[in-house]
């Protein structure tokens, strides 16, 4: 009781002076001219004073105190930056938009109505407080959608390198499947007949594509070279062939007989991982929420640049 008191007087000192019962009105900060009231800073820190009042010291709680203000007022701000600019790009959030995202949070929860209530309630806020907090998130949520999603492009071969990461740090190795051809090269070819013989296996990888390989290999000299593990690889090879997607055909590399081309027919890993298509979905969305909240930072930061913010807490 004596911790809560401390933390409830704390609170009285730094939000101003009393007037009987009533806590004195003032602003906060102002966002190109729109007040934020110290009230709406009050009603945002209920559910956190618990966590301040566990302080061990008047001056940590006070420092507790002073540090979420901080937090929950630039909060405010960025939520009052999105609002002005969603109220100008024409952005409504419905009662029925907030009552179909109550349900699906019901749903996702496995929650009656009762034990939603009881959920919101132990968070320090009103049913009311709630739906209004959730419509601004929606609200933010389709102008973030509207305004950064066109931003961010992850491709599937990003994906599918996320995929092979997240496989290695499982300790499970890479495996290509590889056809090569090999530009024949004398052992003992002098300097000038080797840039020679360079040059024209660039000539013939710039004529390759995945349907005349084959073709090519047999006139040649080469074939497919099956399954190769990761491990299995020399070190040459292998820093050819890990950049390589499959479909994709390598710069000529010098090895033993000439300068090697390689065709990578496919890659996977091995066999105790789940599949690239069984993970990508997965994947996709990790990468899709890590990239929309890095753009989200920036284009609240420029719009903060570009917006009049005065704080006076």
């Amino acid at each position: 009781m004596k911790t809560l008191l401390g933390a409830v007087l704390l609170l009285t000192f730094l939000v101003g002076p009393v007037a009987g019962a009533d806590v004195v009105e003032r602003v906060v900060a102002t966002v190109n001219d729109k007040a934020i009231f110290l009230s709406d800073l009050r009603k945002r820190a209920v559910p956190f004073l618990p966590q301040v009042s566990e302080a061990p010291t008047d001056t940590e709680r006070a420092a507790r105190l002073k540090e979420l203000y901080d937090q929950l007022l630039n909060l405010l701000i960025e939520e009052e930056l999105l609002r002005q600019l969603a109220s100008e790009s024409g952005i409504v959030v419905t009662d029925a938009d907030v009552e179909s995202a109550i349900t699906n949070i019901r749903s996702q929860n496995n929650m009656t109505e009762e034990q939603f209530i009881e959920a919101v309630r132990s968070q320090g806020m009103s049913e009311a407080q709630y739906r209004a907090d959730l419509k601004k998130q929606l609200a933010r949520y389709k102008l973030i959608n509207e305004r950064v999603r066109s931003r961010v492009n992850i491709t599937e071969d990003e994906v599918r390198r996320r995929y092979e990461k997240r496989a290695r740090g499982e300790n499970e190795q890479l495996r290509f499947k590889v056809s090569h051809l090999v530009v024949r090269l004398d052992p003992d070819a002098s300097a000038t007949e080797t840039a020679a013989v360079r040059k024209e296996a660039g000539v013939v990888r710039a004529a390759l594509t995945p349907d005349n390989f084959e073709e090519r290999a047999e006139e040649l000299g080469g074939g497919e070279l099956g399954w190769i593990a990761e491990g299995d690889l020399p070190e040459d090879l292998g820093r050819v062939l890990m950049p390589l997607d499959p479909g994709d055909i390598s710069d000529p590399v010098r090895g033993s007989g000439g300068f090697h081309i390689f065709y990578v027919q496919d890659r996977e890993v091995g066999s105790d991982f789940p599949s690239f298509d069984e993970m990508k979905e997965e994947l996709f969305r990790e990468m899709l929420d890590t990239a929309m909240r890095r753009q989200e930072r920036i284009f609240i930061e420029e719009l903060r640049r570009n917006a009049i913010v005065n704080r006076m807490l």
